[in-house]
This record gives structure tokens, sequence and C-alpha cells, in this order.
């Protein structure tokens, strides 16, 4: 399977973060970039620009090559097929009791797309964040609520919610059962 771009990056800002034992808040003071922008990179909500790429490499002390070696791994066919045992579970530290498994990313004019099957414990809350996306979201098990600035949404098997990710947005399972989700984002650019 095609490596995903986005967390390929993610993932090597991270390790290089904590290989180097820096907080979060650390590497926004040496960049000079926000934490909350270096965490949407890390956790896979947003793209990094190449001027934000420079900051942190700058701020992690290695060459840009180091953060975007071997991404472009290509296909030779005309289409993906993701197996049911071939997605892989990514870790995201702003979403306890949520487990995200990548199933494919594919990158379009000014955004990516990506698209995620997510586990959401039972009773569990994960606090209103933002994401620099469109994001769709289809239930295919259990019950979950999406809680915005006016609101609850209660998203079960079959129904579908669509919304700009900018607003930010709670997820709150309250049953005993694990609730799955297939989720669409369509990442902006950021500049």
């Amino acid at each position: 399977m095609k490596h995903d771009k986005l967390s390929l990056i993610g993932v090597r800002i991270l390790e290089l973060r904590k290989a180097k034992k820096l907080s979060l808040r650390e590497l926004a003071r040496r960049s000079g970039l926000s934490a909350g922008l270096l965490s949407k990179v890390e956790n896979f909500r947003t793209v990094p620009s190449l001027s934000v790429l420079v900051e942190i490499a700058n701020a992690l002390e290695v060459d840009v090559a180091v953060l975007v070696k071997n991404i472009n791994g290509e296909t030779t066919a005309p289409y993906l097929l993701v197996r049911a045992d071939e997605g892989r579970p990514e870790k995201r530290d702003d979403s306890k009791g949520l487990l995200y498994k990548y199933l494919l990313s594919q990158d379009l004019l000014n955004y990516s797309l990506r698209v995620n099957e997510v586990h959401i414990s039972p009773h569990t809350y994960r606090k209103p964040l933002s994401t620099n996306a469109l994001e769709l979201v289809y239930g295919l098990e259990g019950t979950v609520r999406y809680g915005f600035k006016d609101g609850e949404v209660e998203v079960g098997p079959g129904d579908t919610l669509y919304f700009d990710g900018l607003l930010a947005h709670s997820v709150r399972n309250d049953t005993a059962q694990t609730a799955r989700l297939l989720k669409v984002y369509l990442l902006r650019h950021t500049d």
C-alpha cells in the first residue's frame, strides 16, 4: 500500500521532536510557529506549507529533505485497493479514546484527500478542536454525538454528516458499545 505523505511528515516531525526531547511548546518557540499548528501537523489535521516545513526543520536542526524523504511512492495500477487488514493504526495525541485507522490519501490541487476508519471507545469524550479540512462522517456502527457551538448532532449507522472542520467540534460516545465511523477529510493546504 502506498504510504500517506501527510502522515509520514507528521510522524517524522513527532519522532524527531521526541528524540530531541523537545516539548511541543519548545518546538513552537524555536520555530516561531504556534503550538496549535504544530499539533495539527503532527496529528495529520493539516498539510504544512513549504515555509512551515522550513521553519520546523530549522527548529529541529535538520534539513527539510529529512522531513520529506521518500514520500512520493508511486503505484503502477490505475486504482488503489485497500484490503480490510491493510489499514494501519494512527496514534493522535489530541484524541484519547479514538482509534484512527489510515485507509488512503491523495493529493489534489489545493487539498489533500484523507480517509480513515475511526473507532470511538465506549464512554469517550474528545474535547472540541478544529481541523483545516472539510469533513464527511459516515456512521458504520454504534452512535456518536458531534458537538458544535449551537448544539449536538447524533450520527448512527447509515447517517452522513458533512461540515467545515474549522468549526470547533467535539466527539462523544456515551454508550457501552464501540462506535465506528468512516471519516473523509479534504484538507486545505496551508500557506
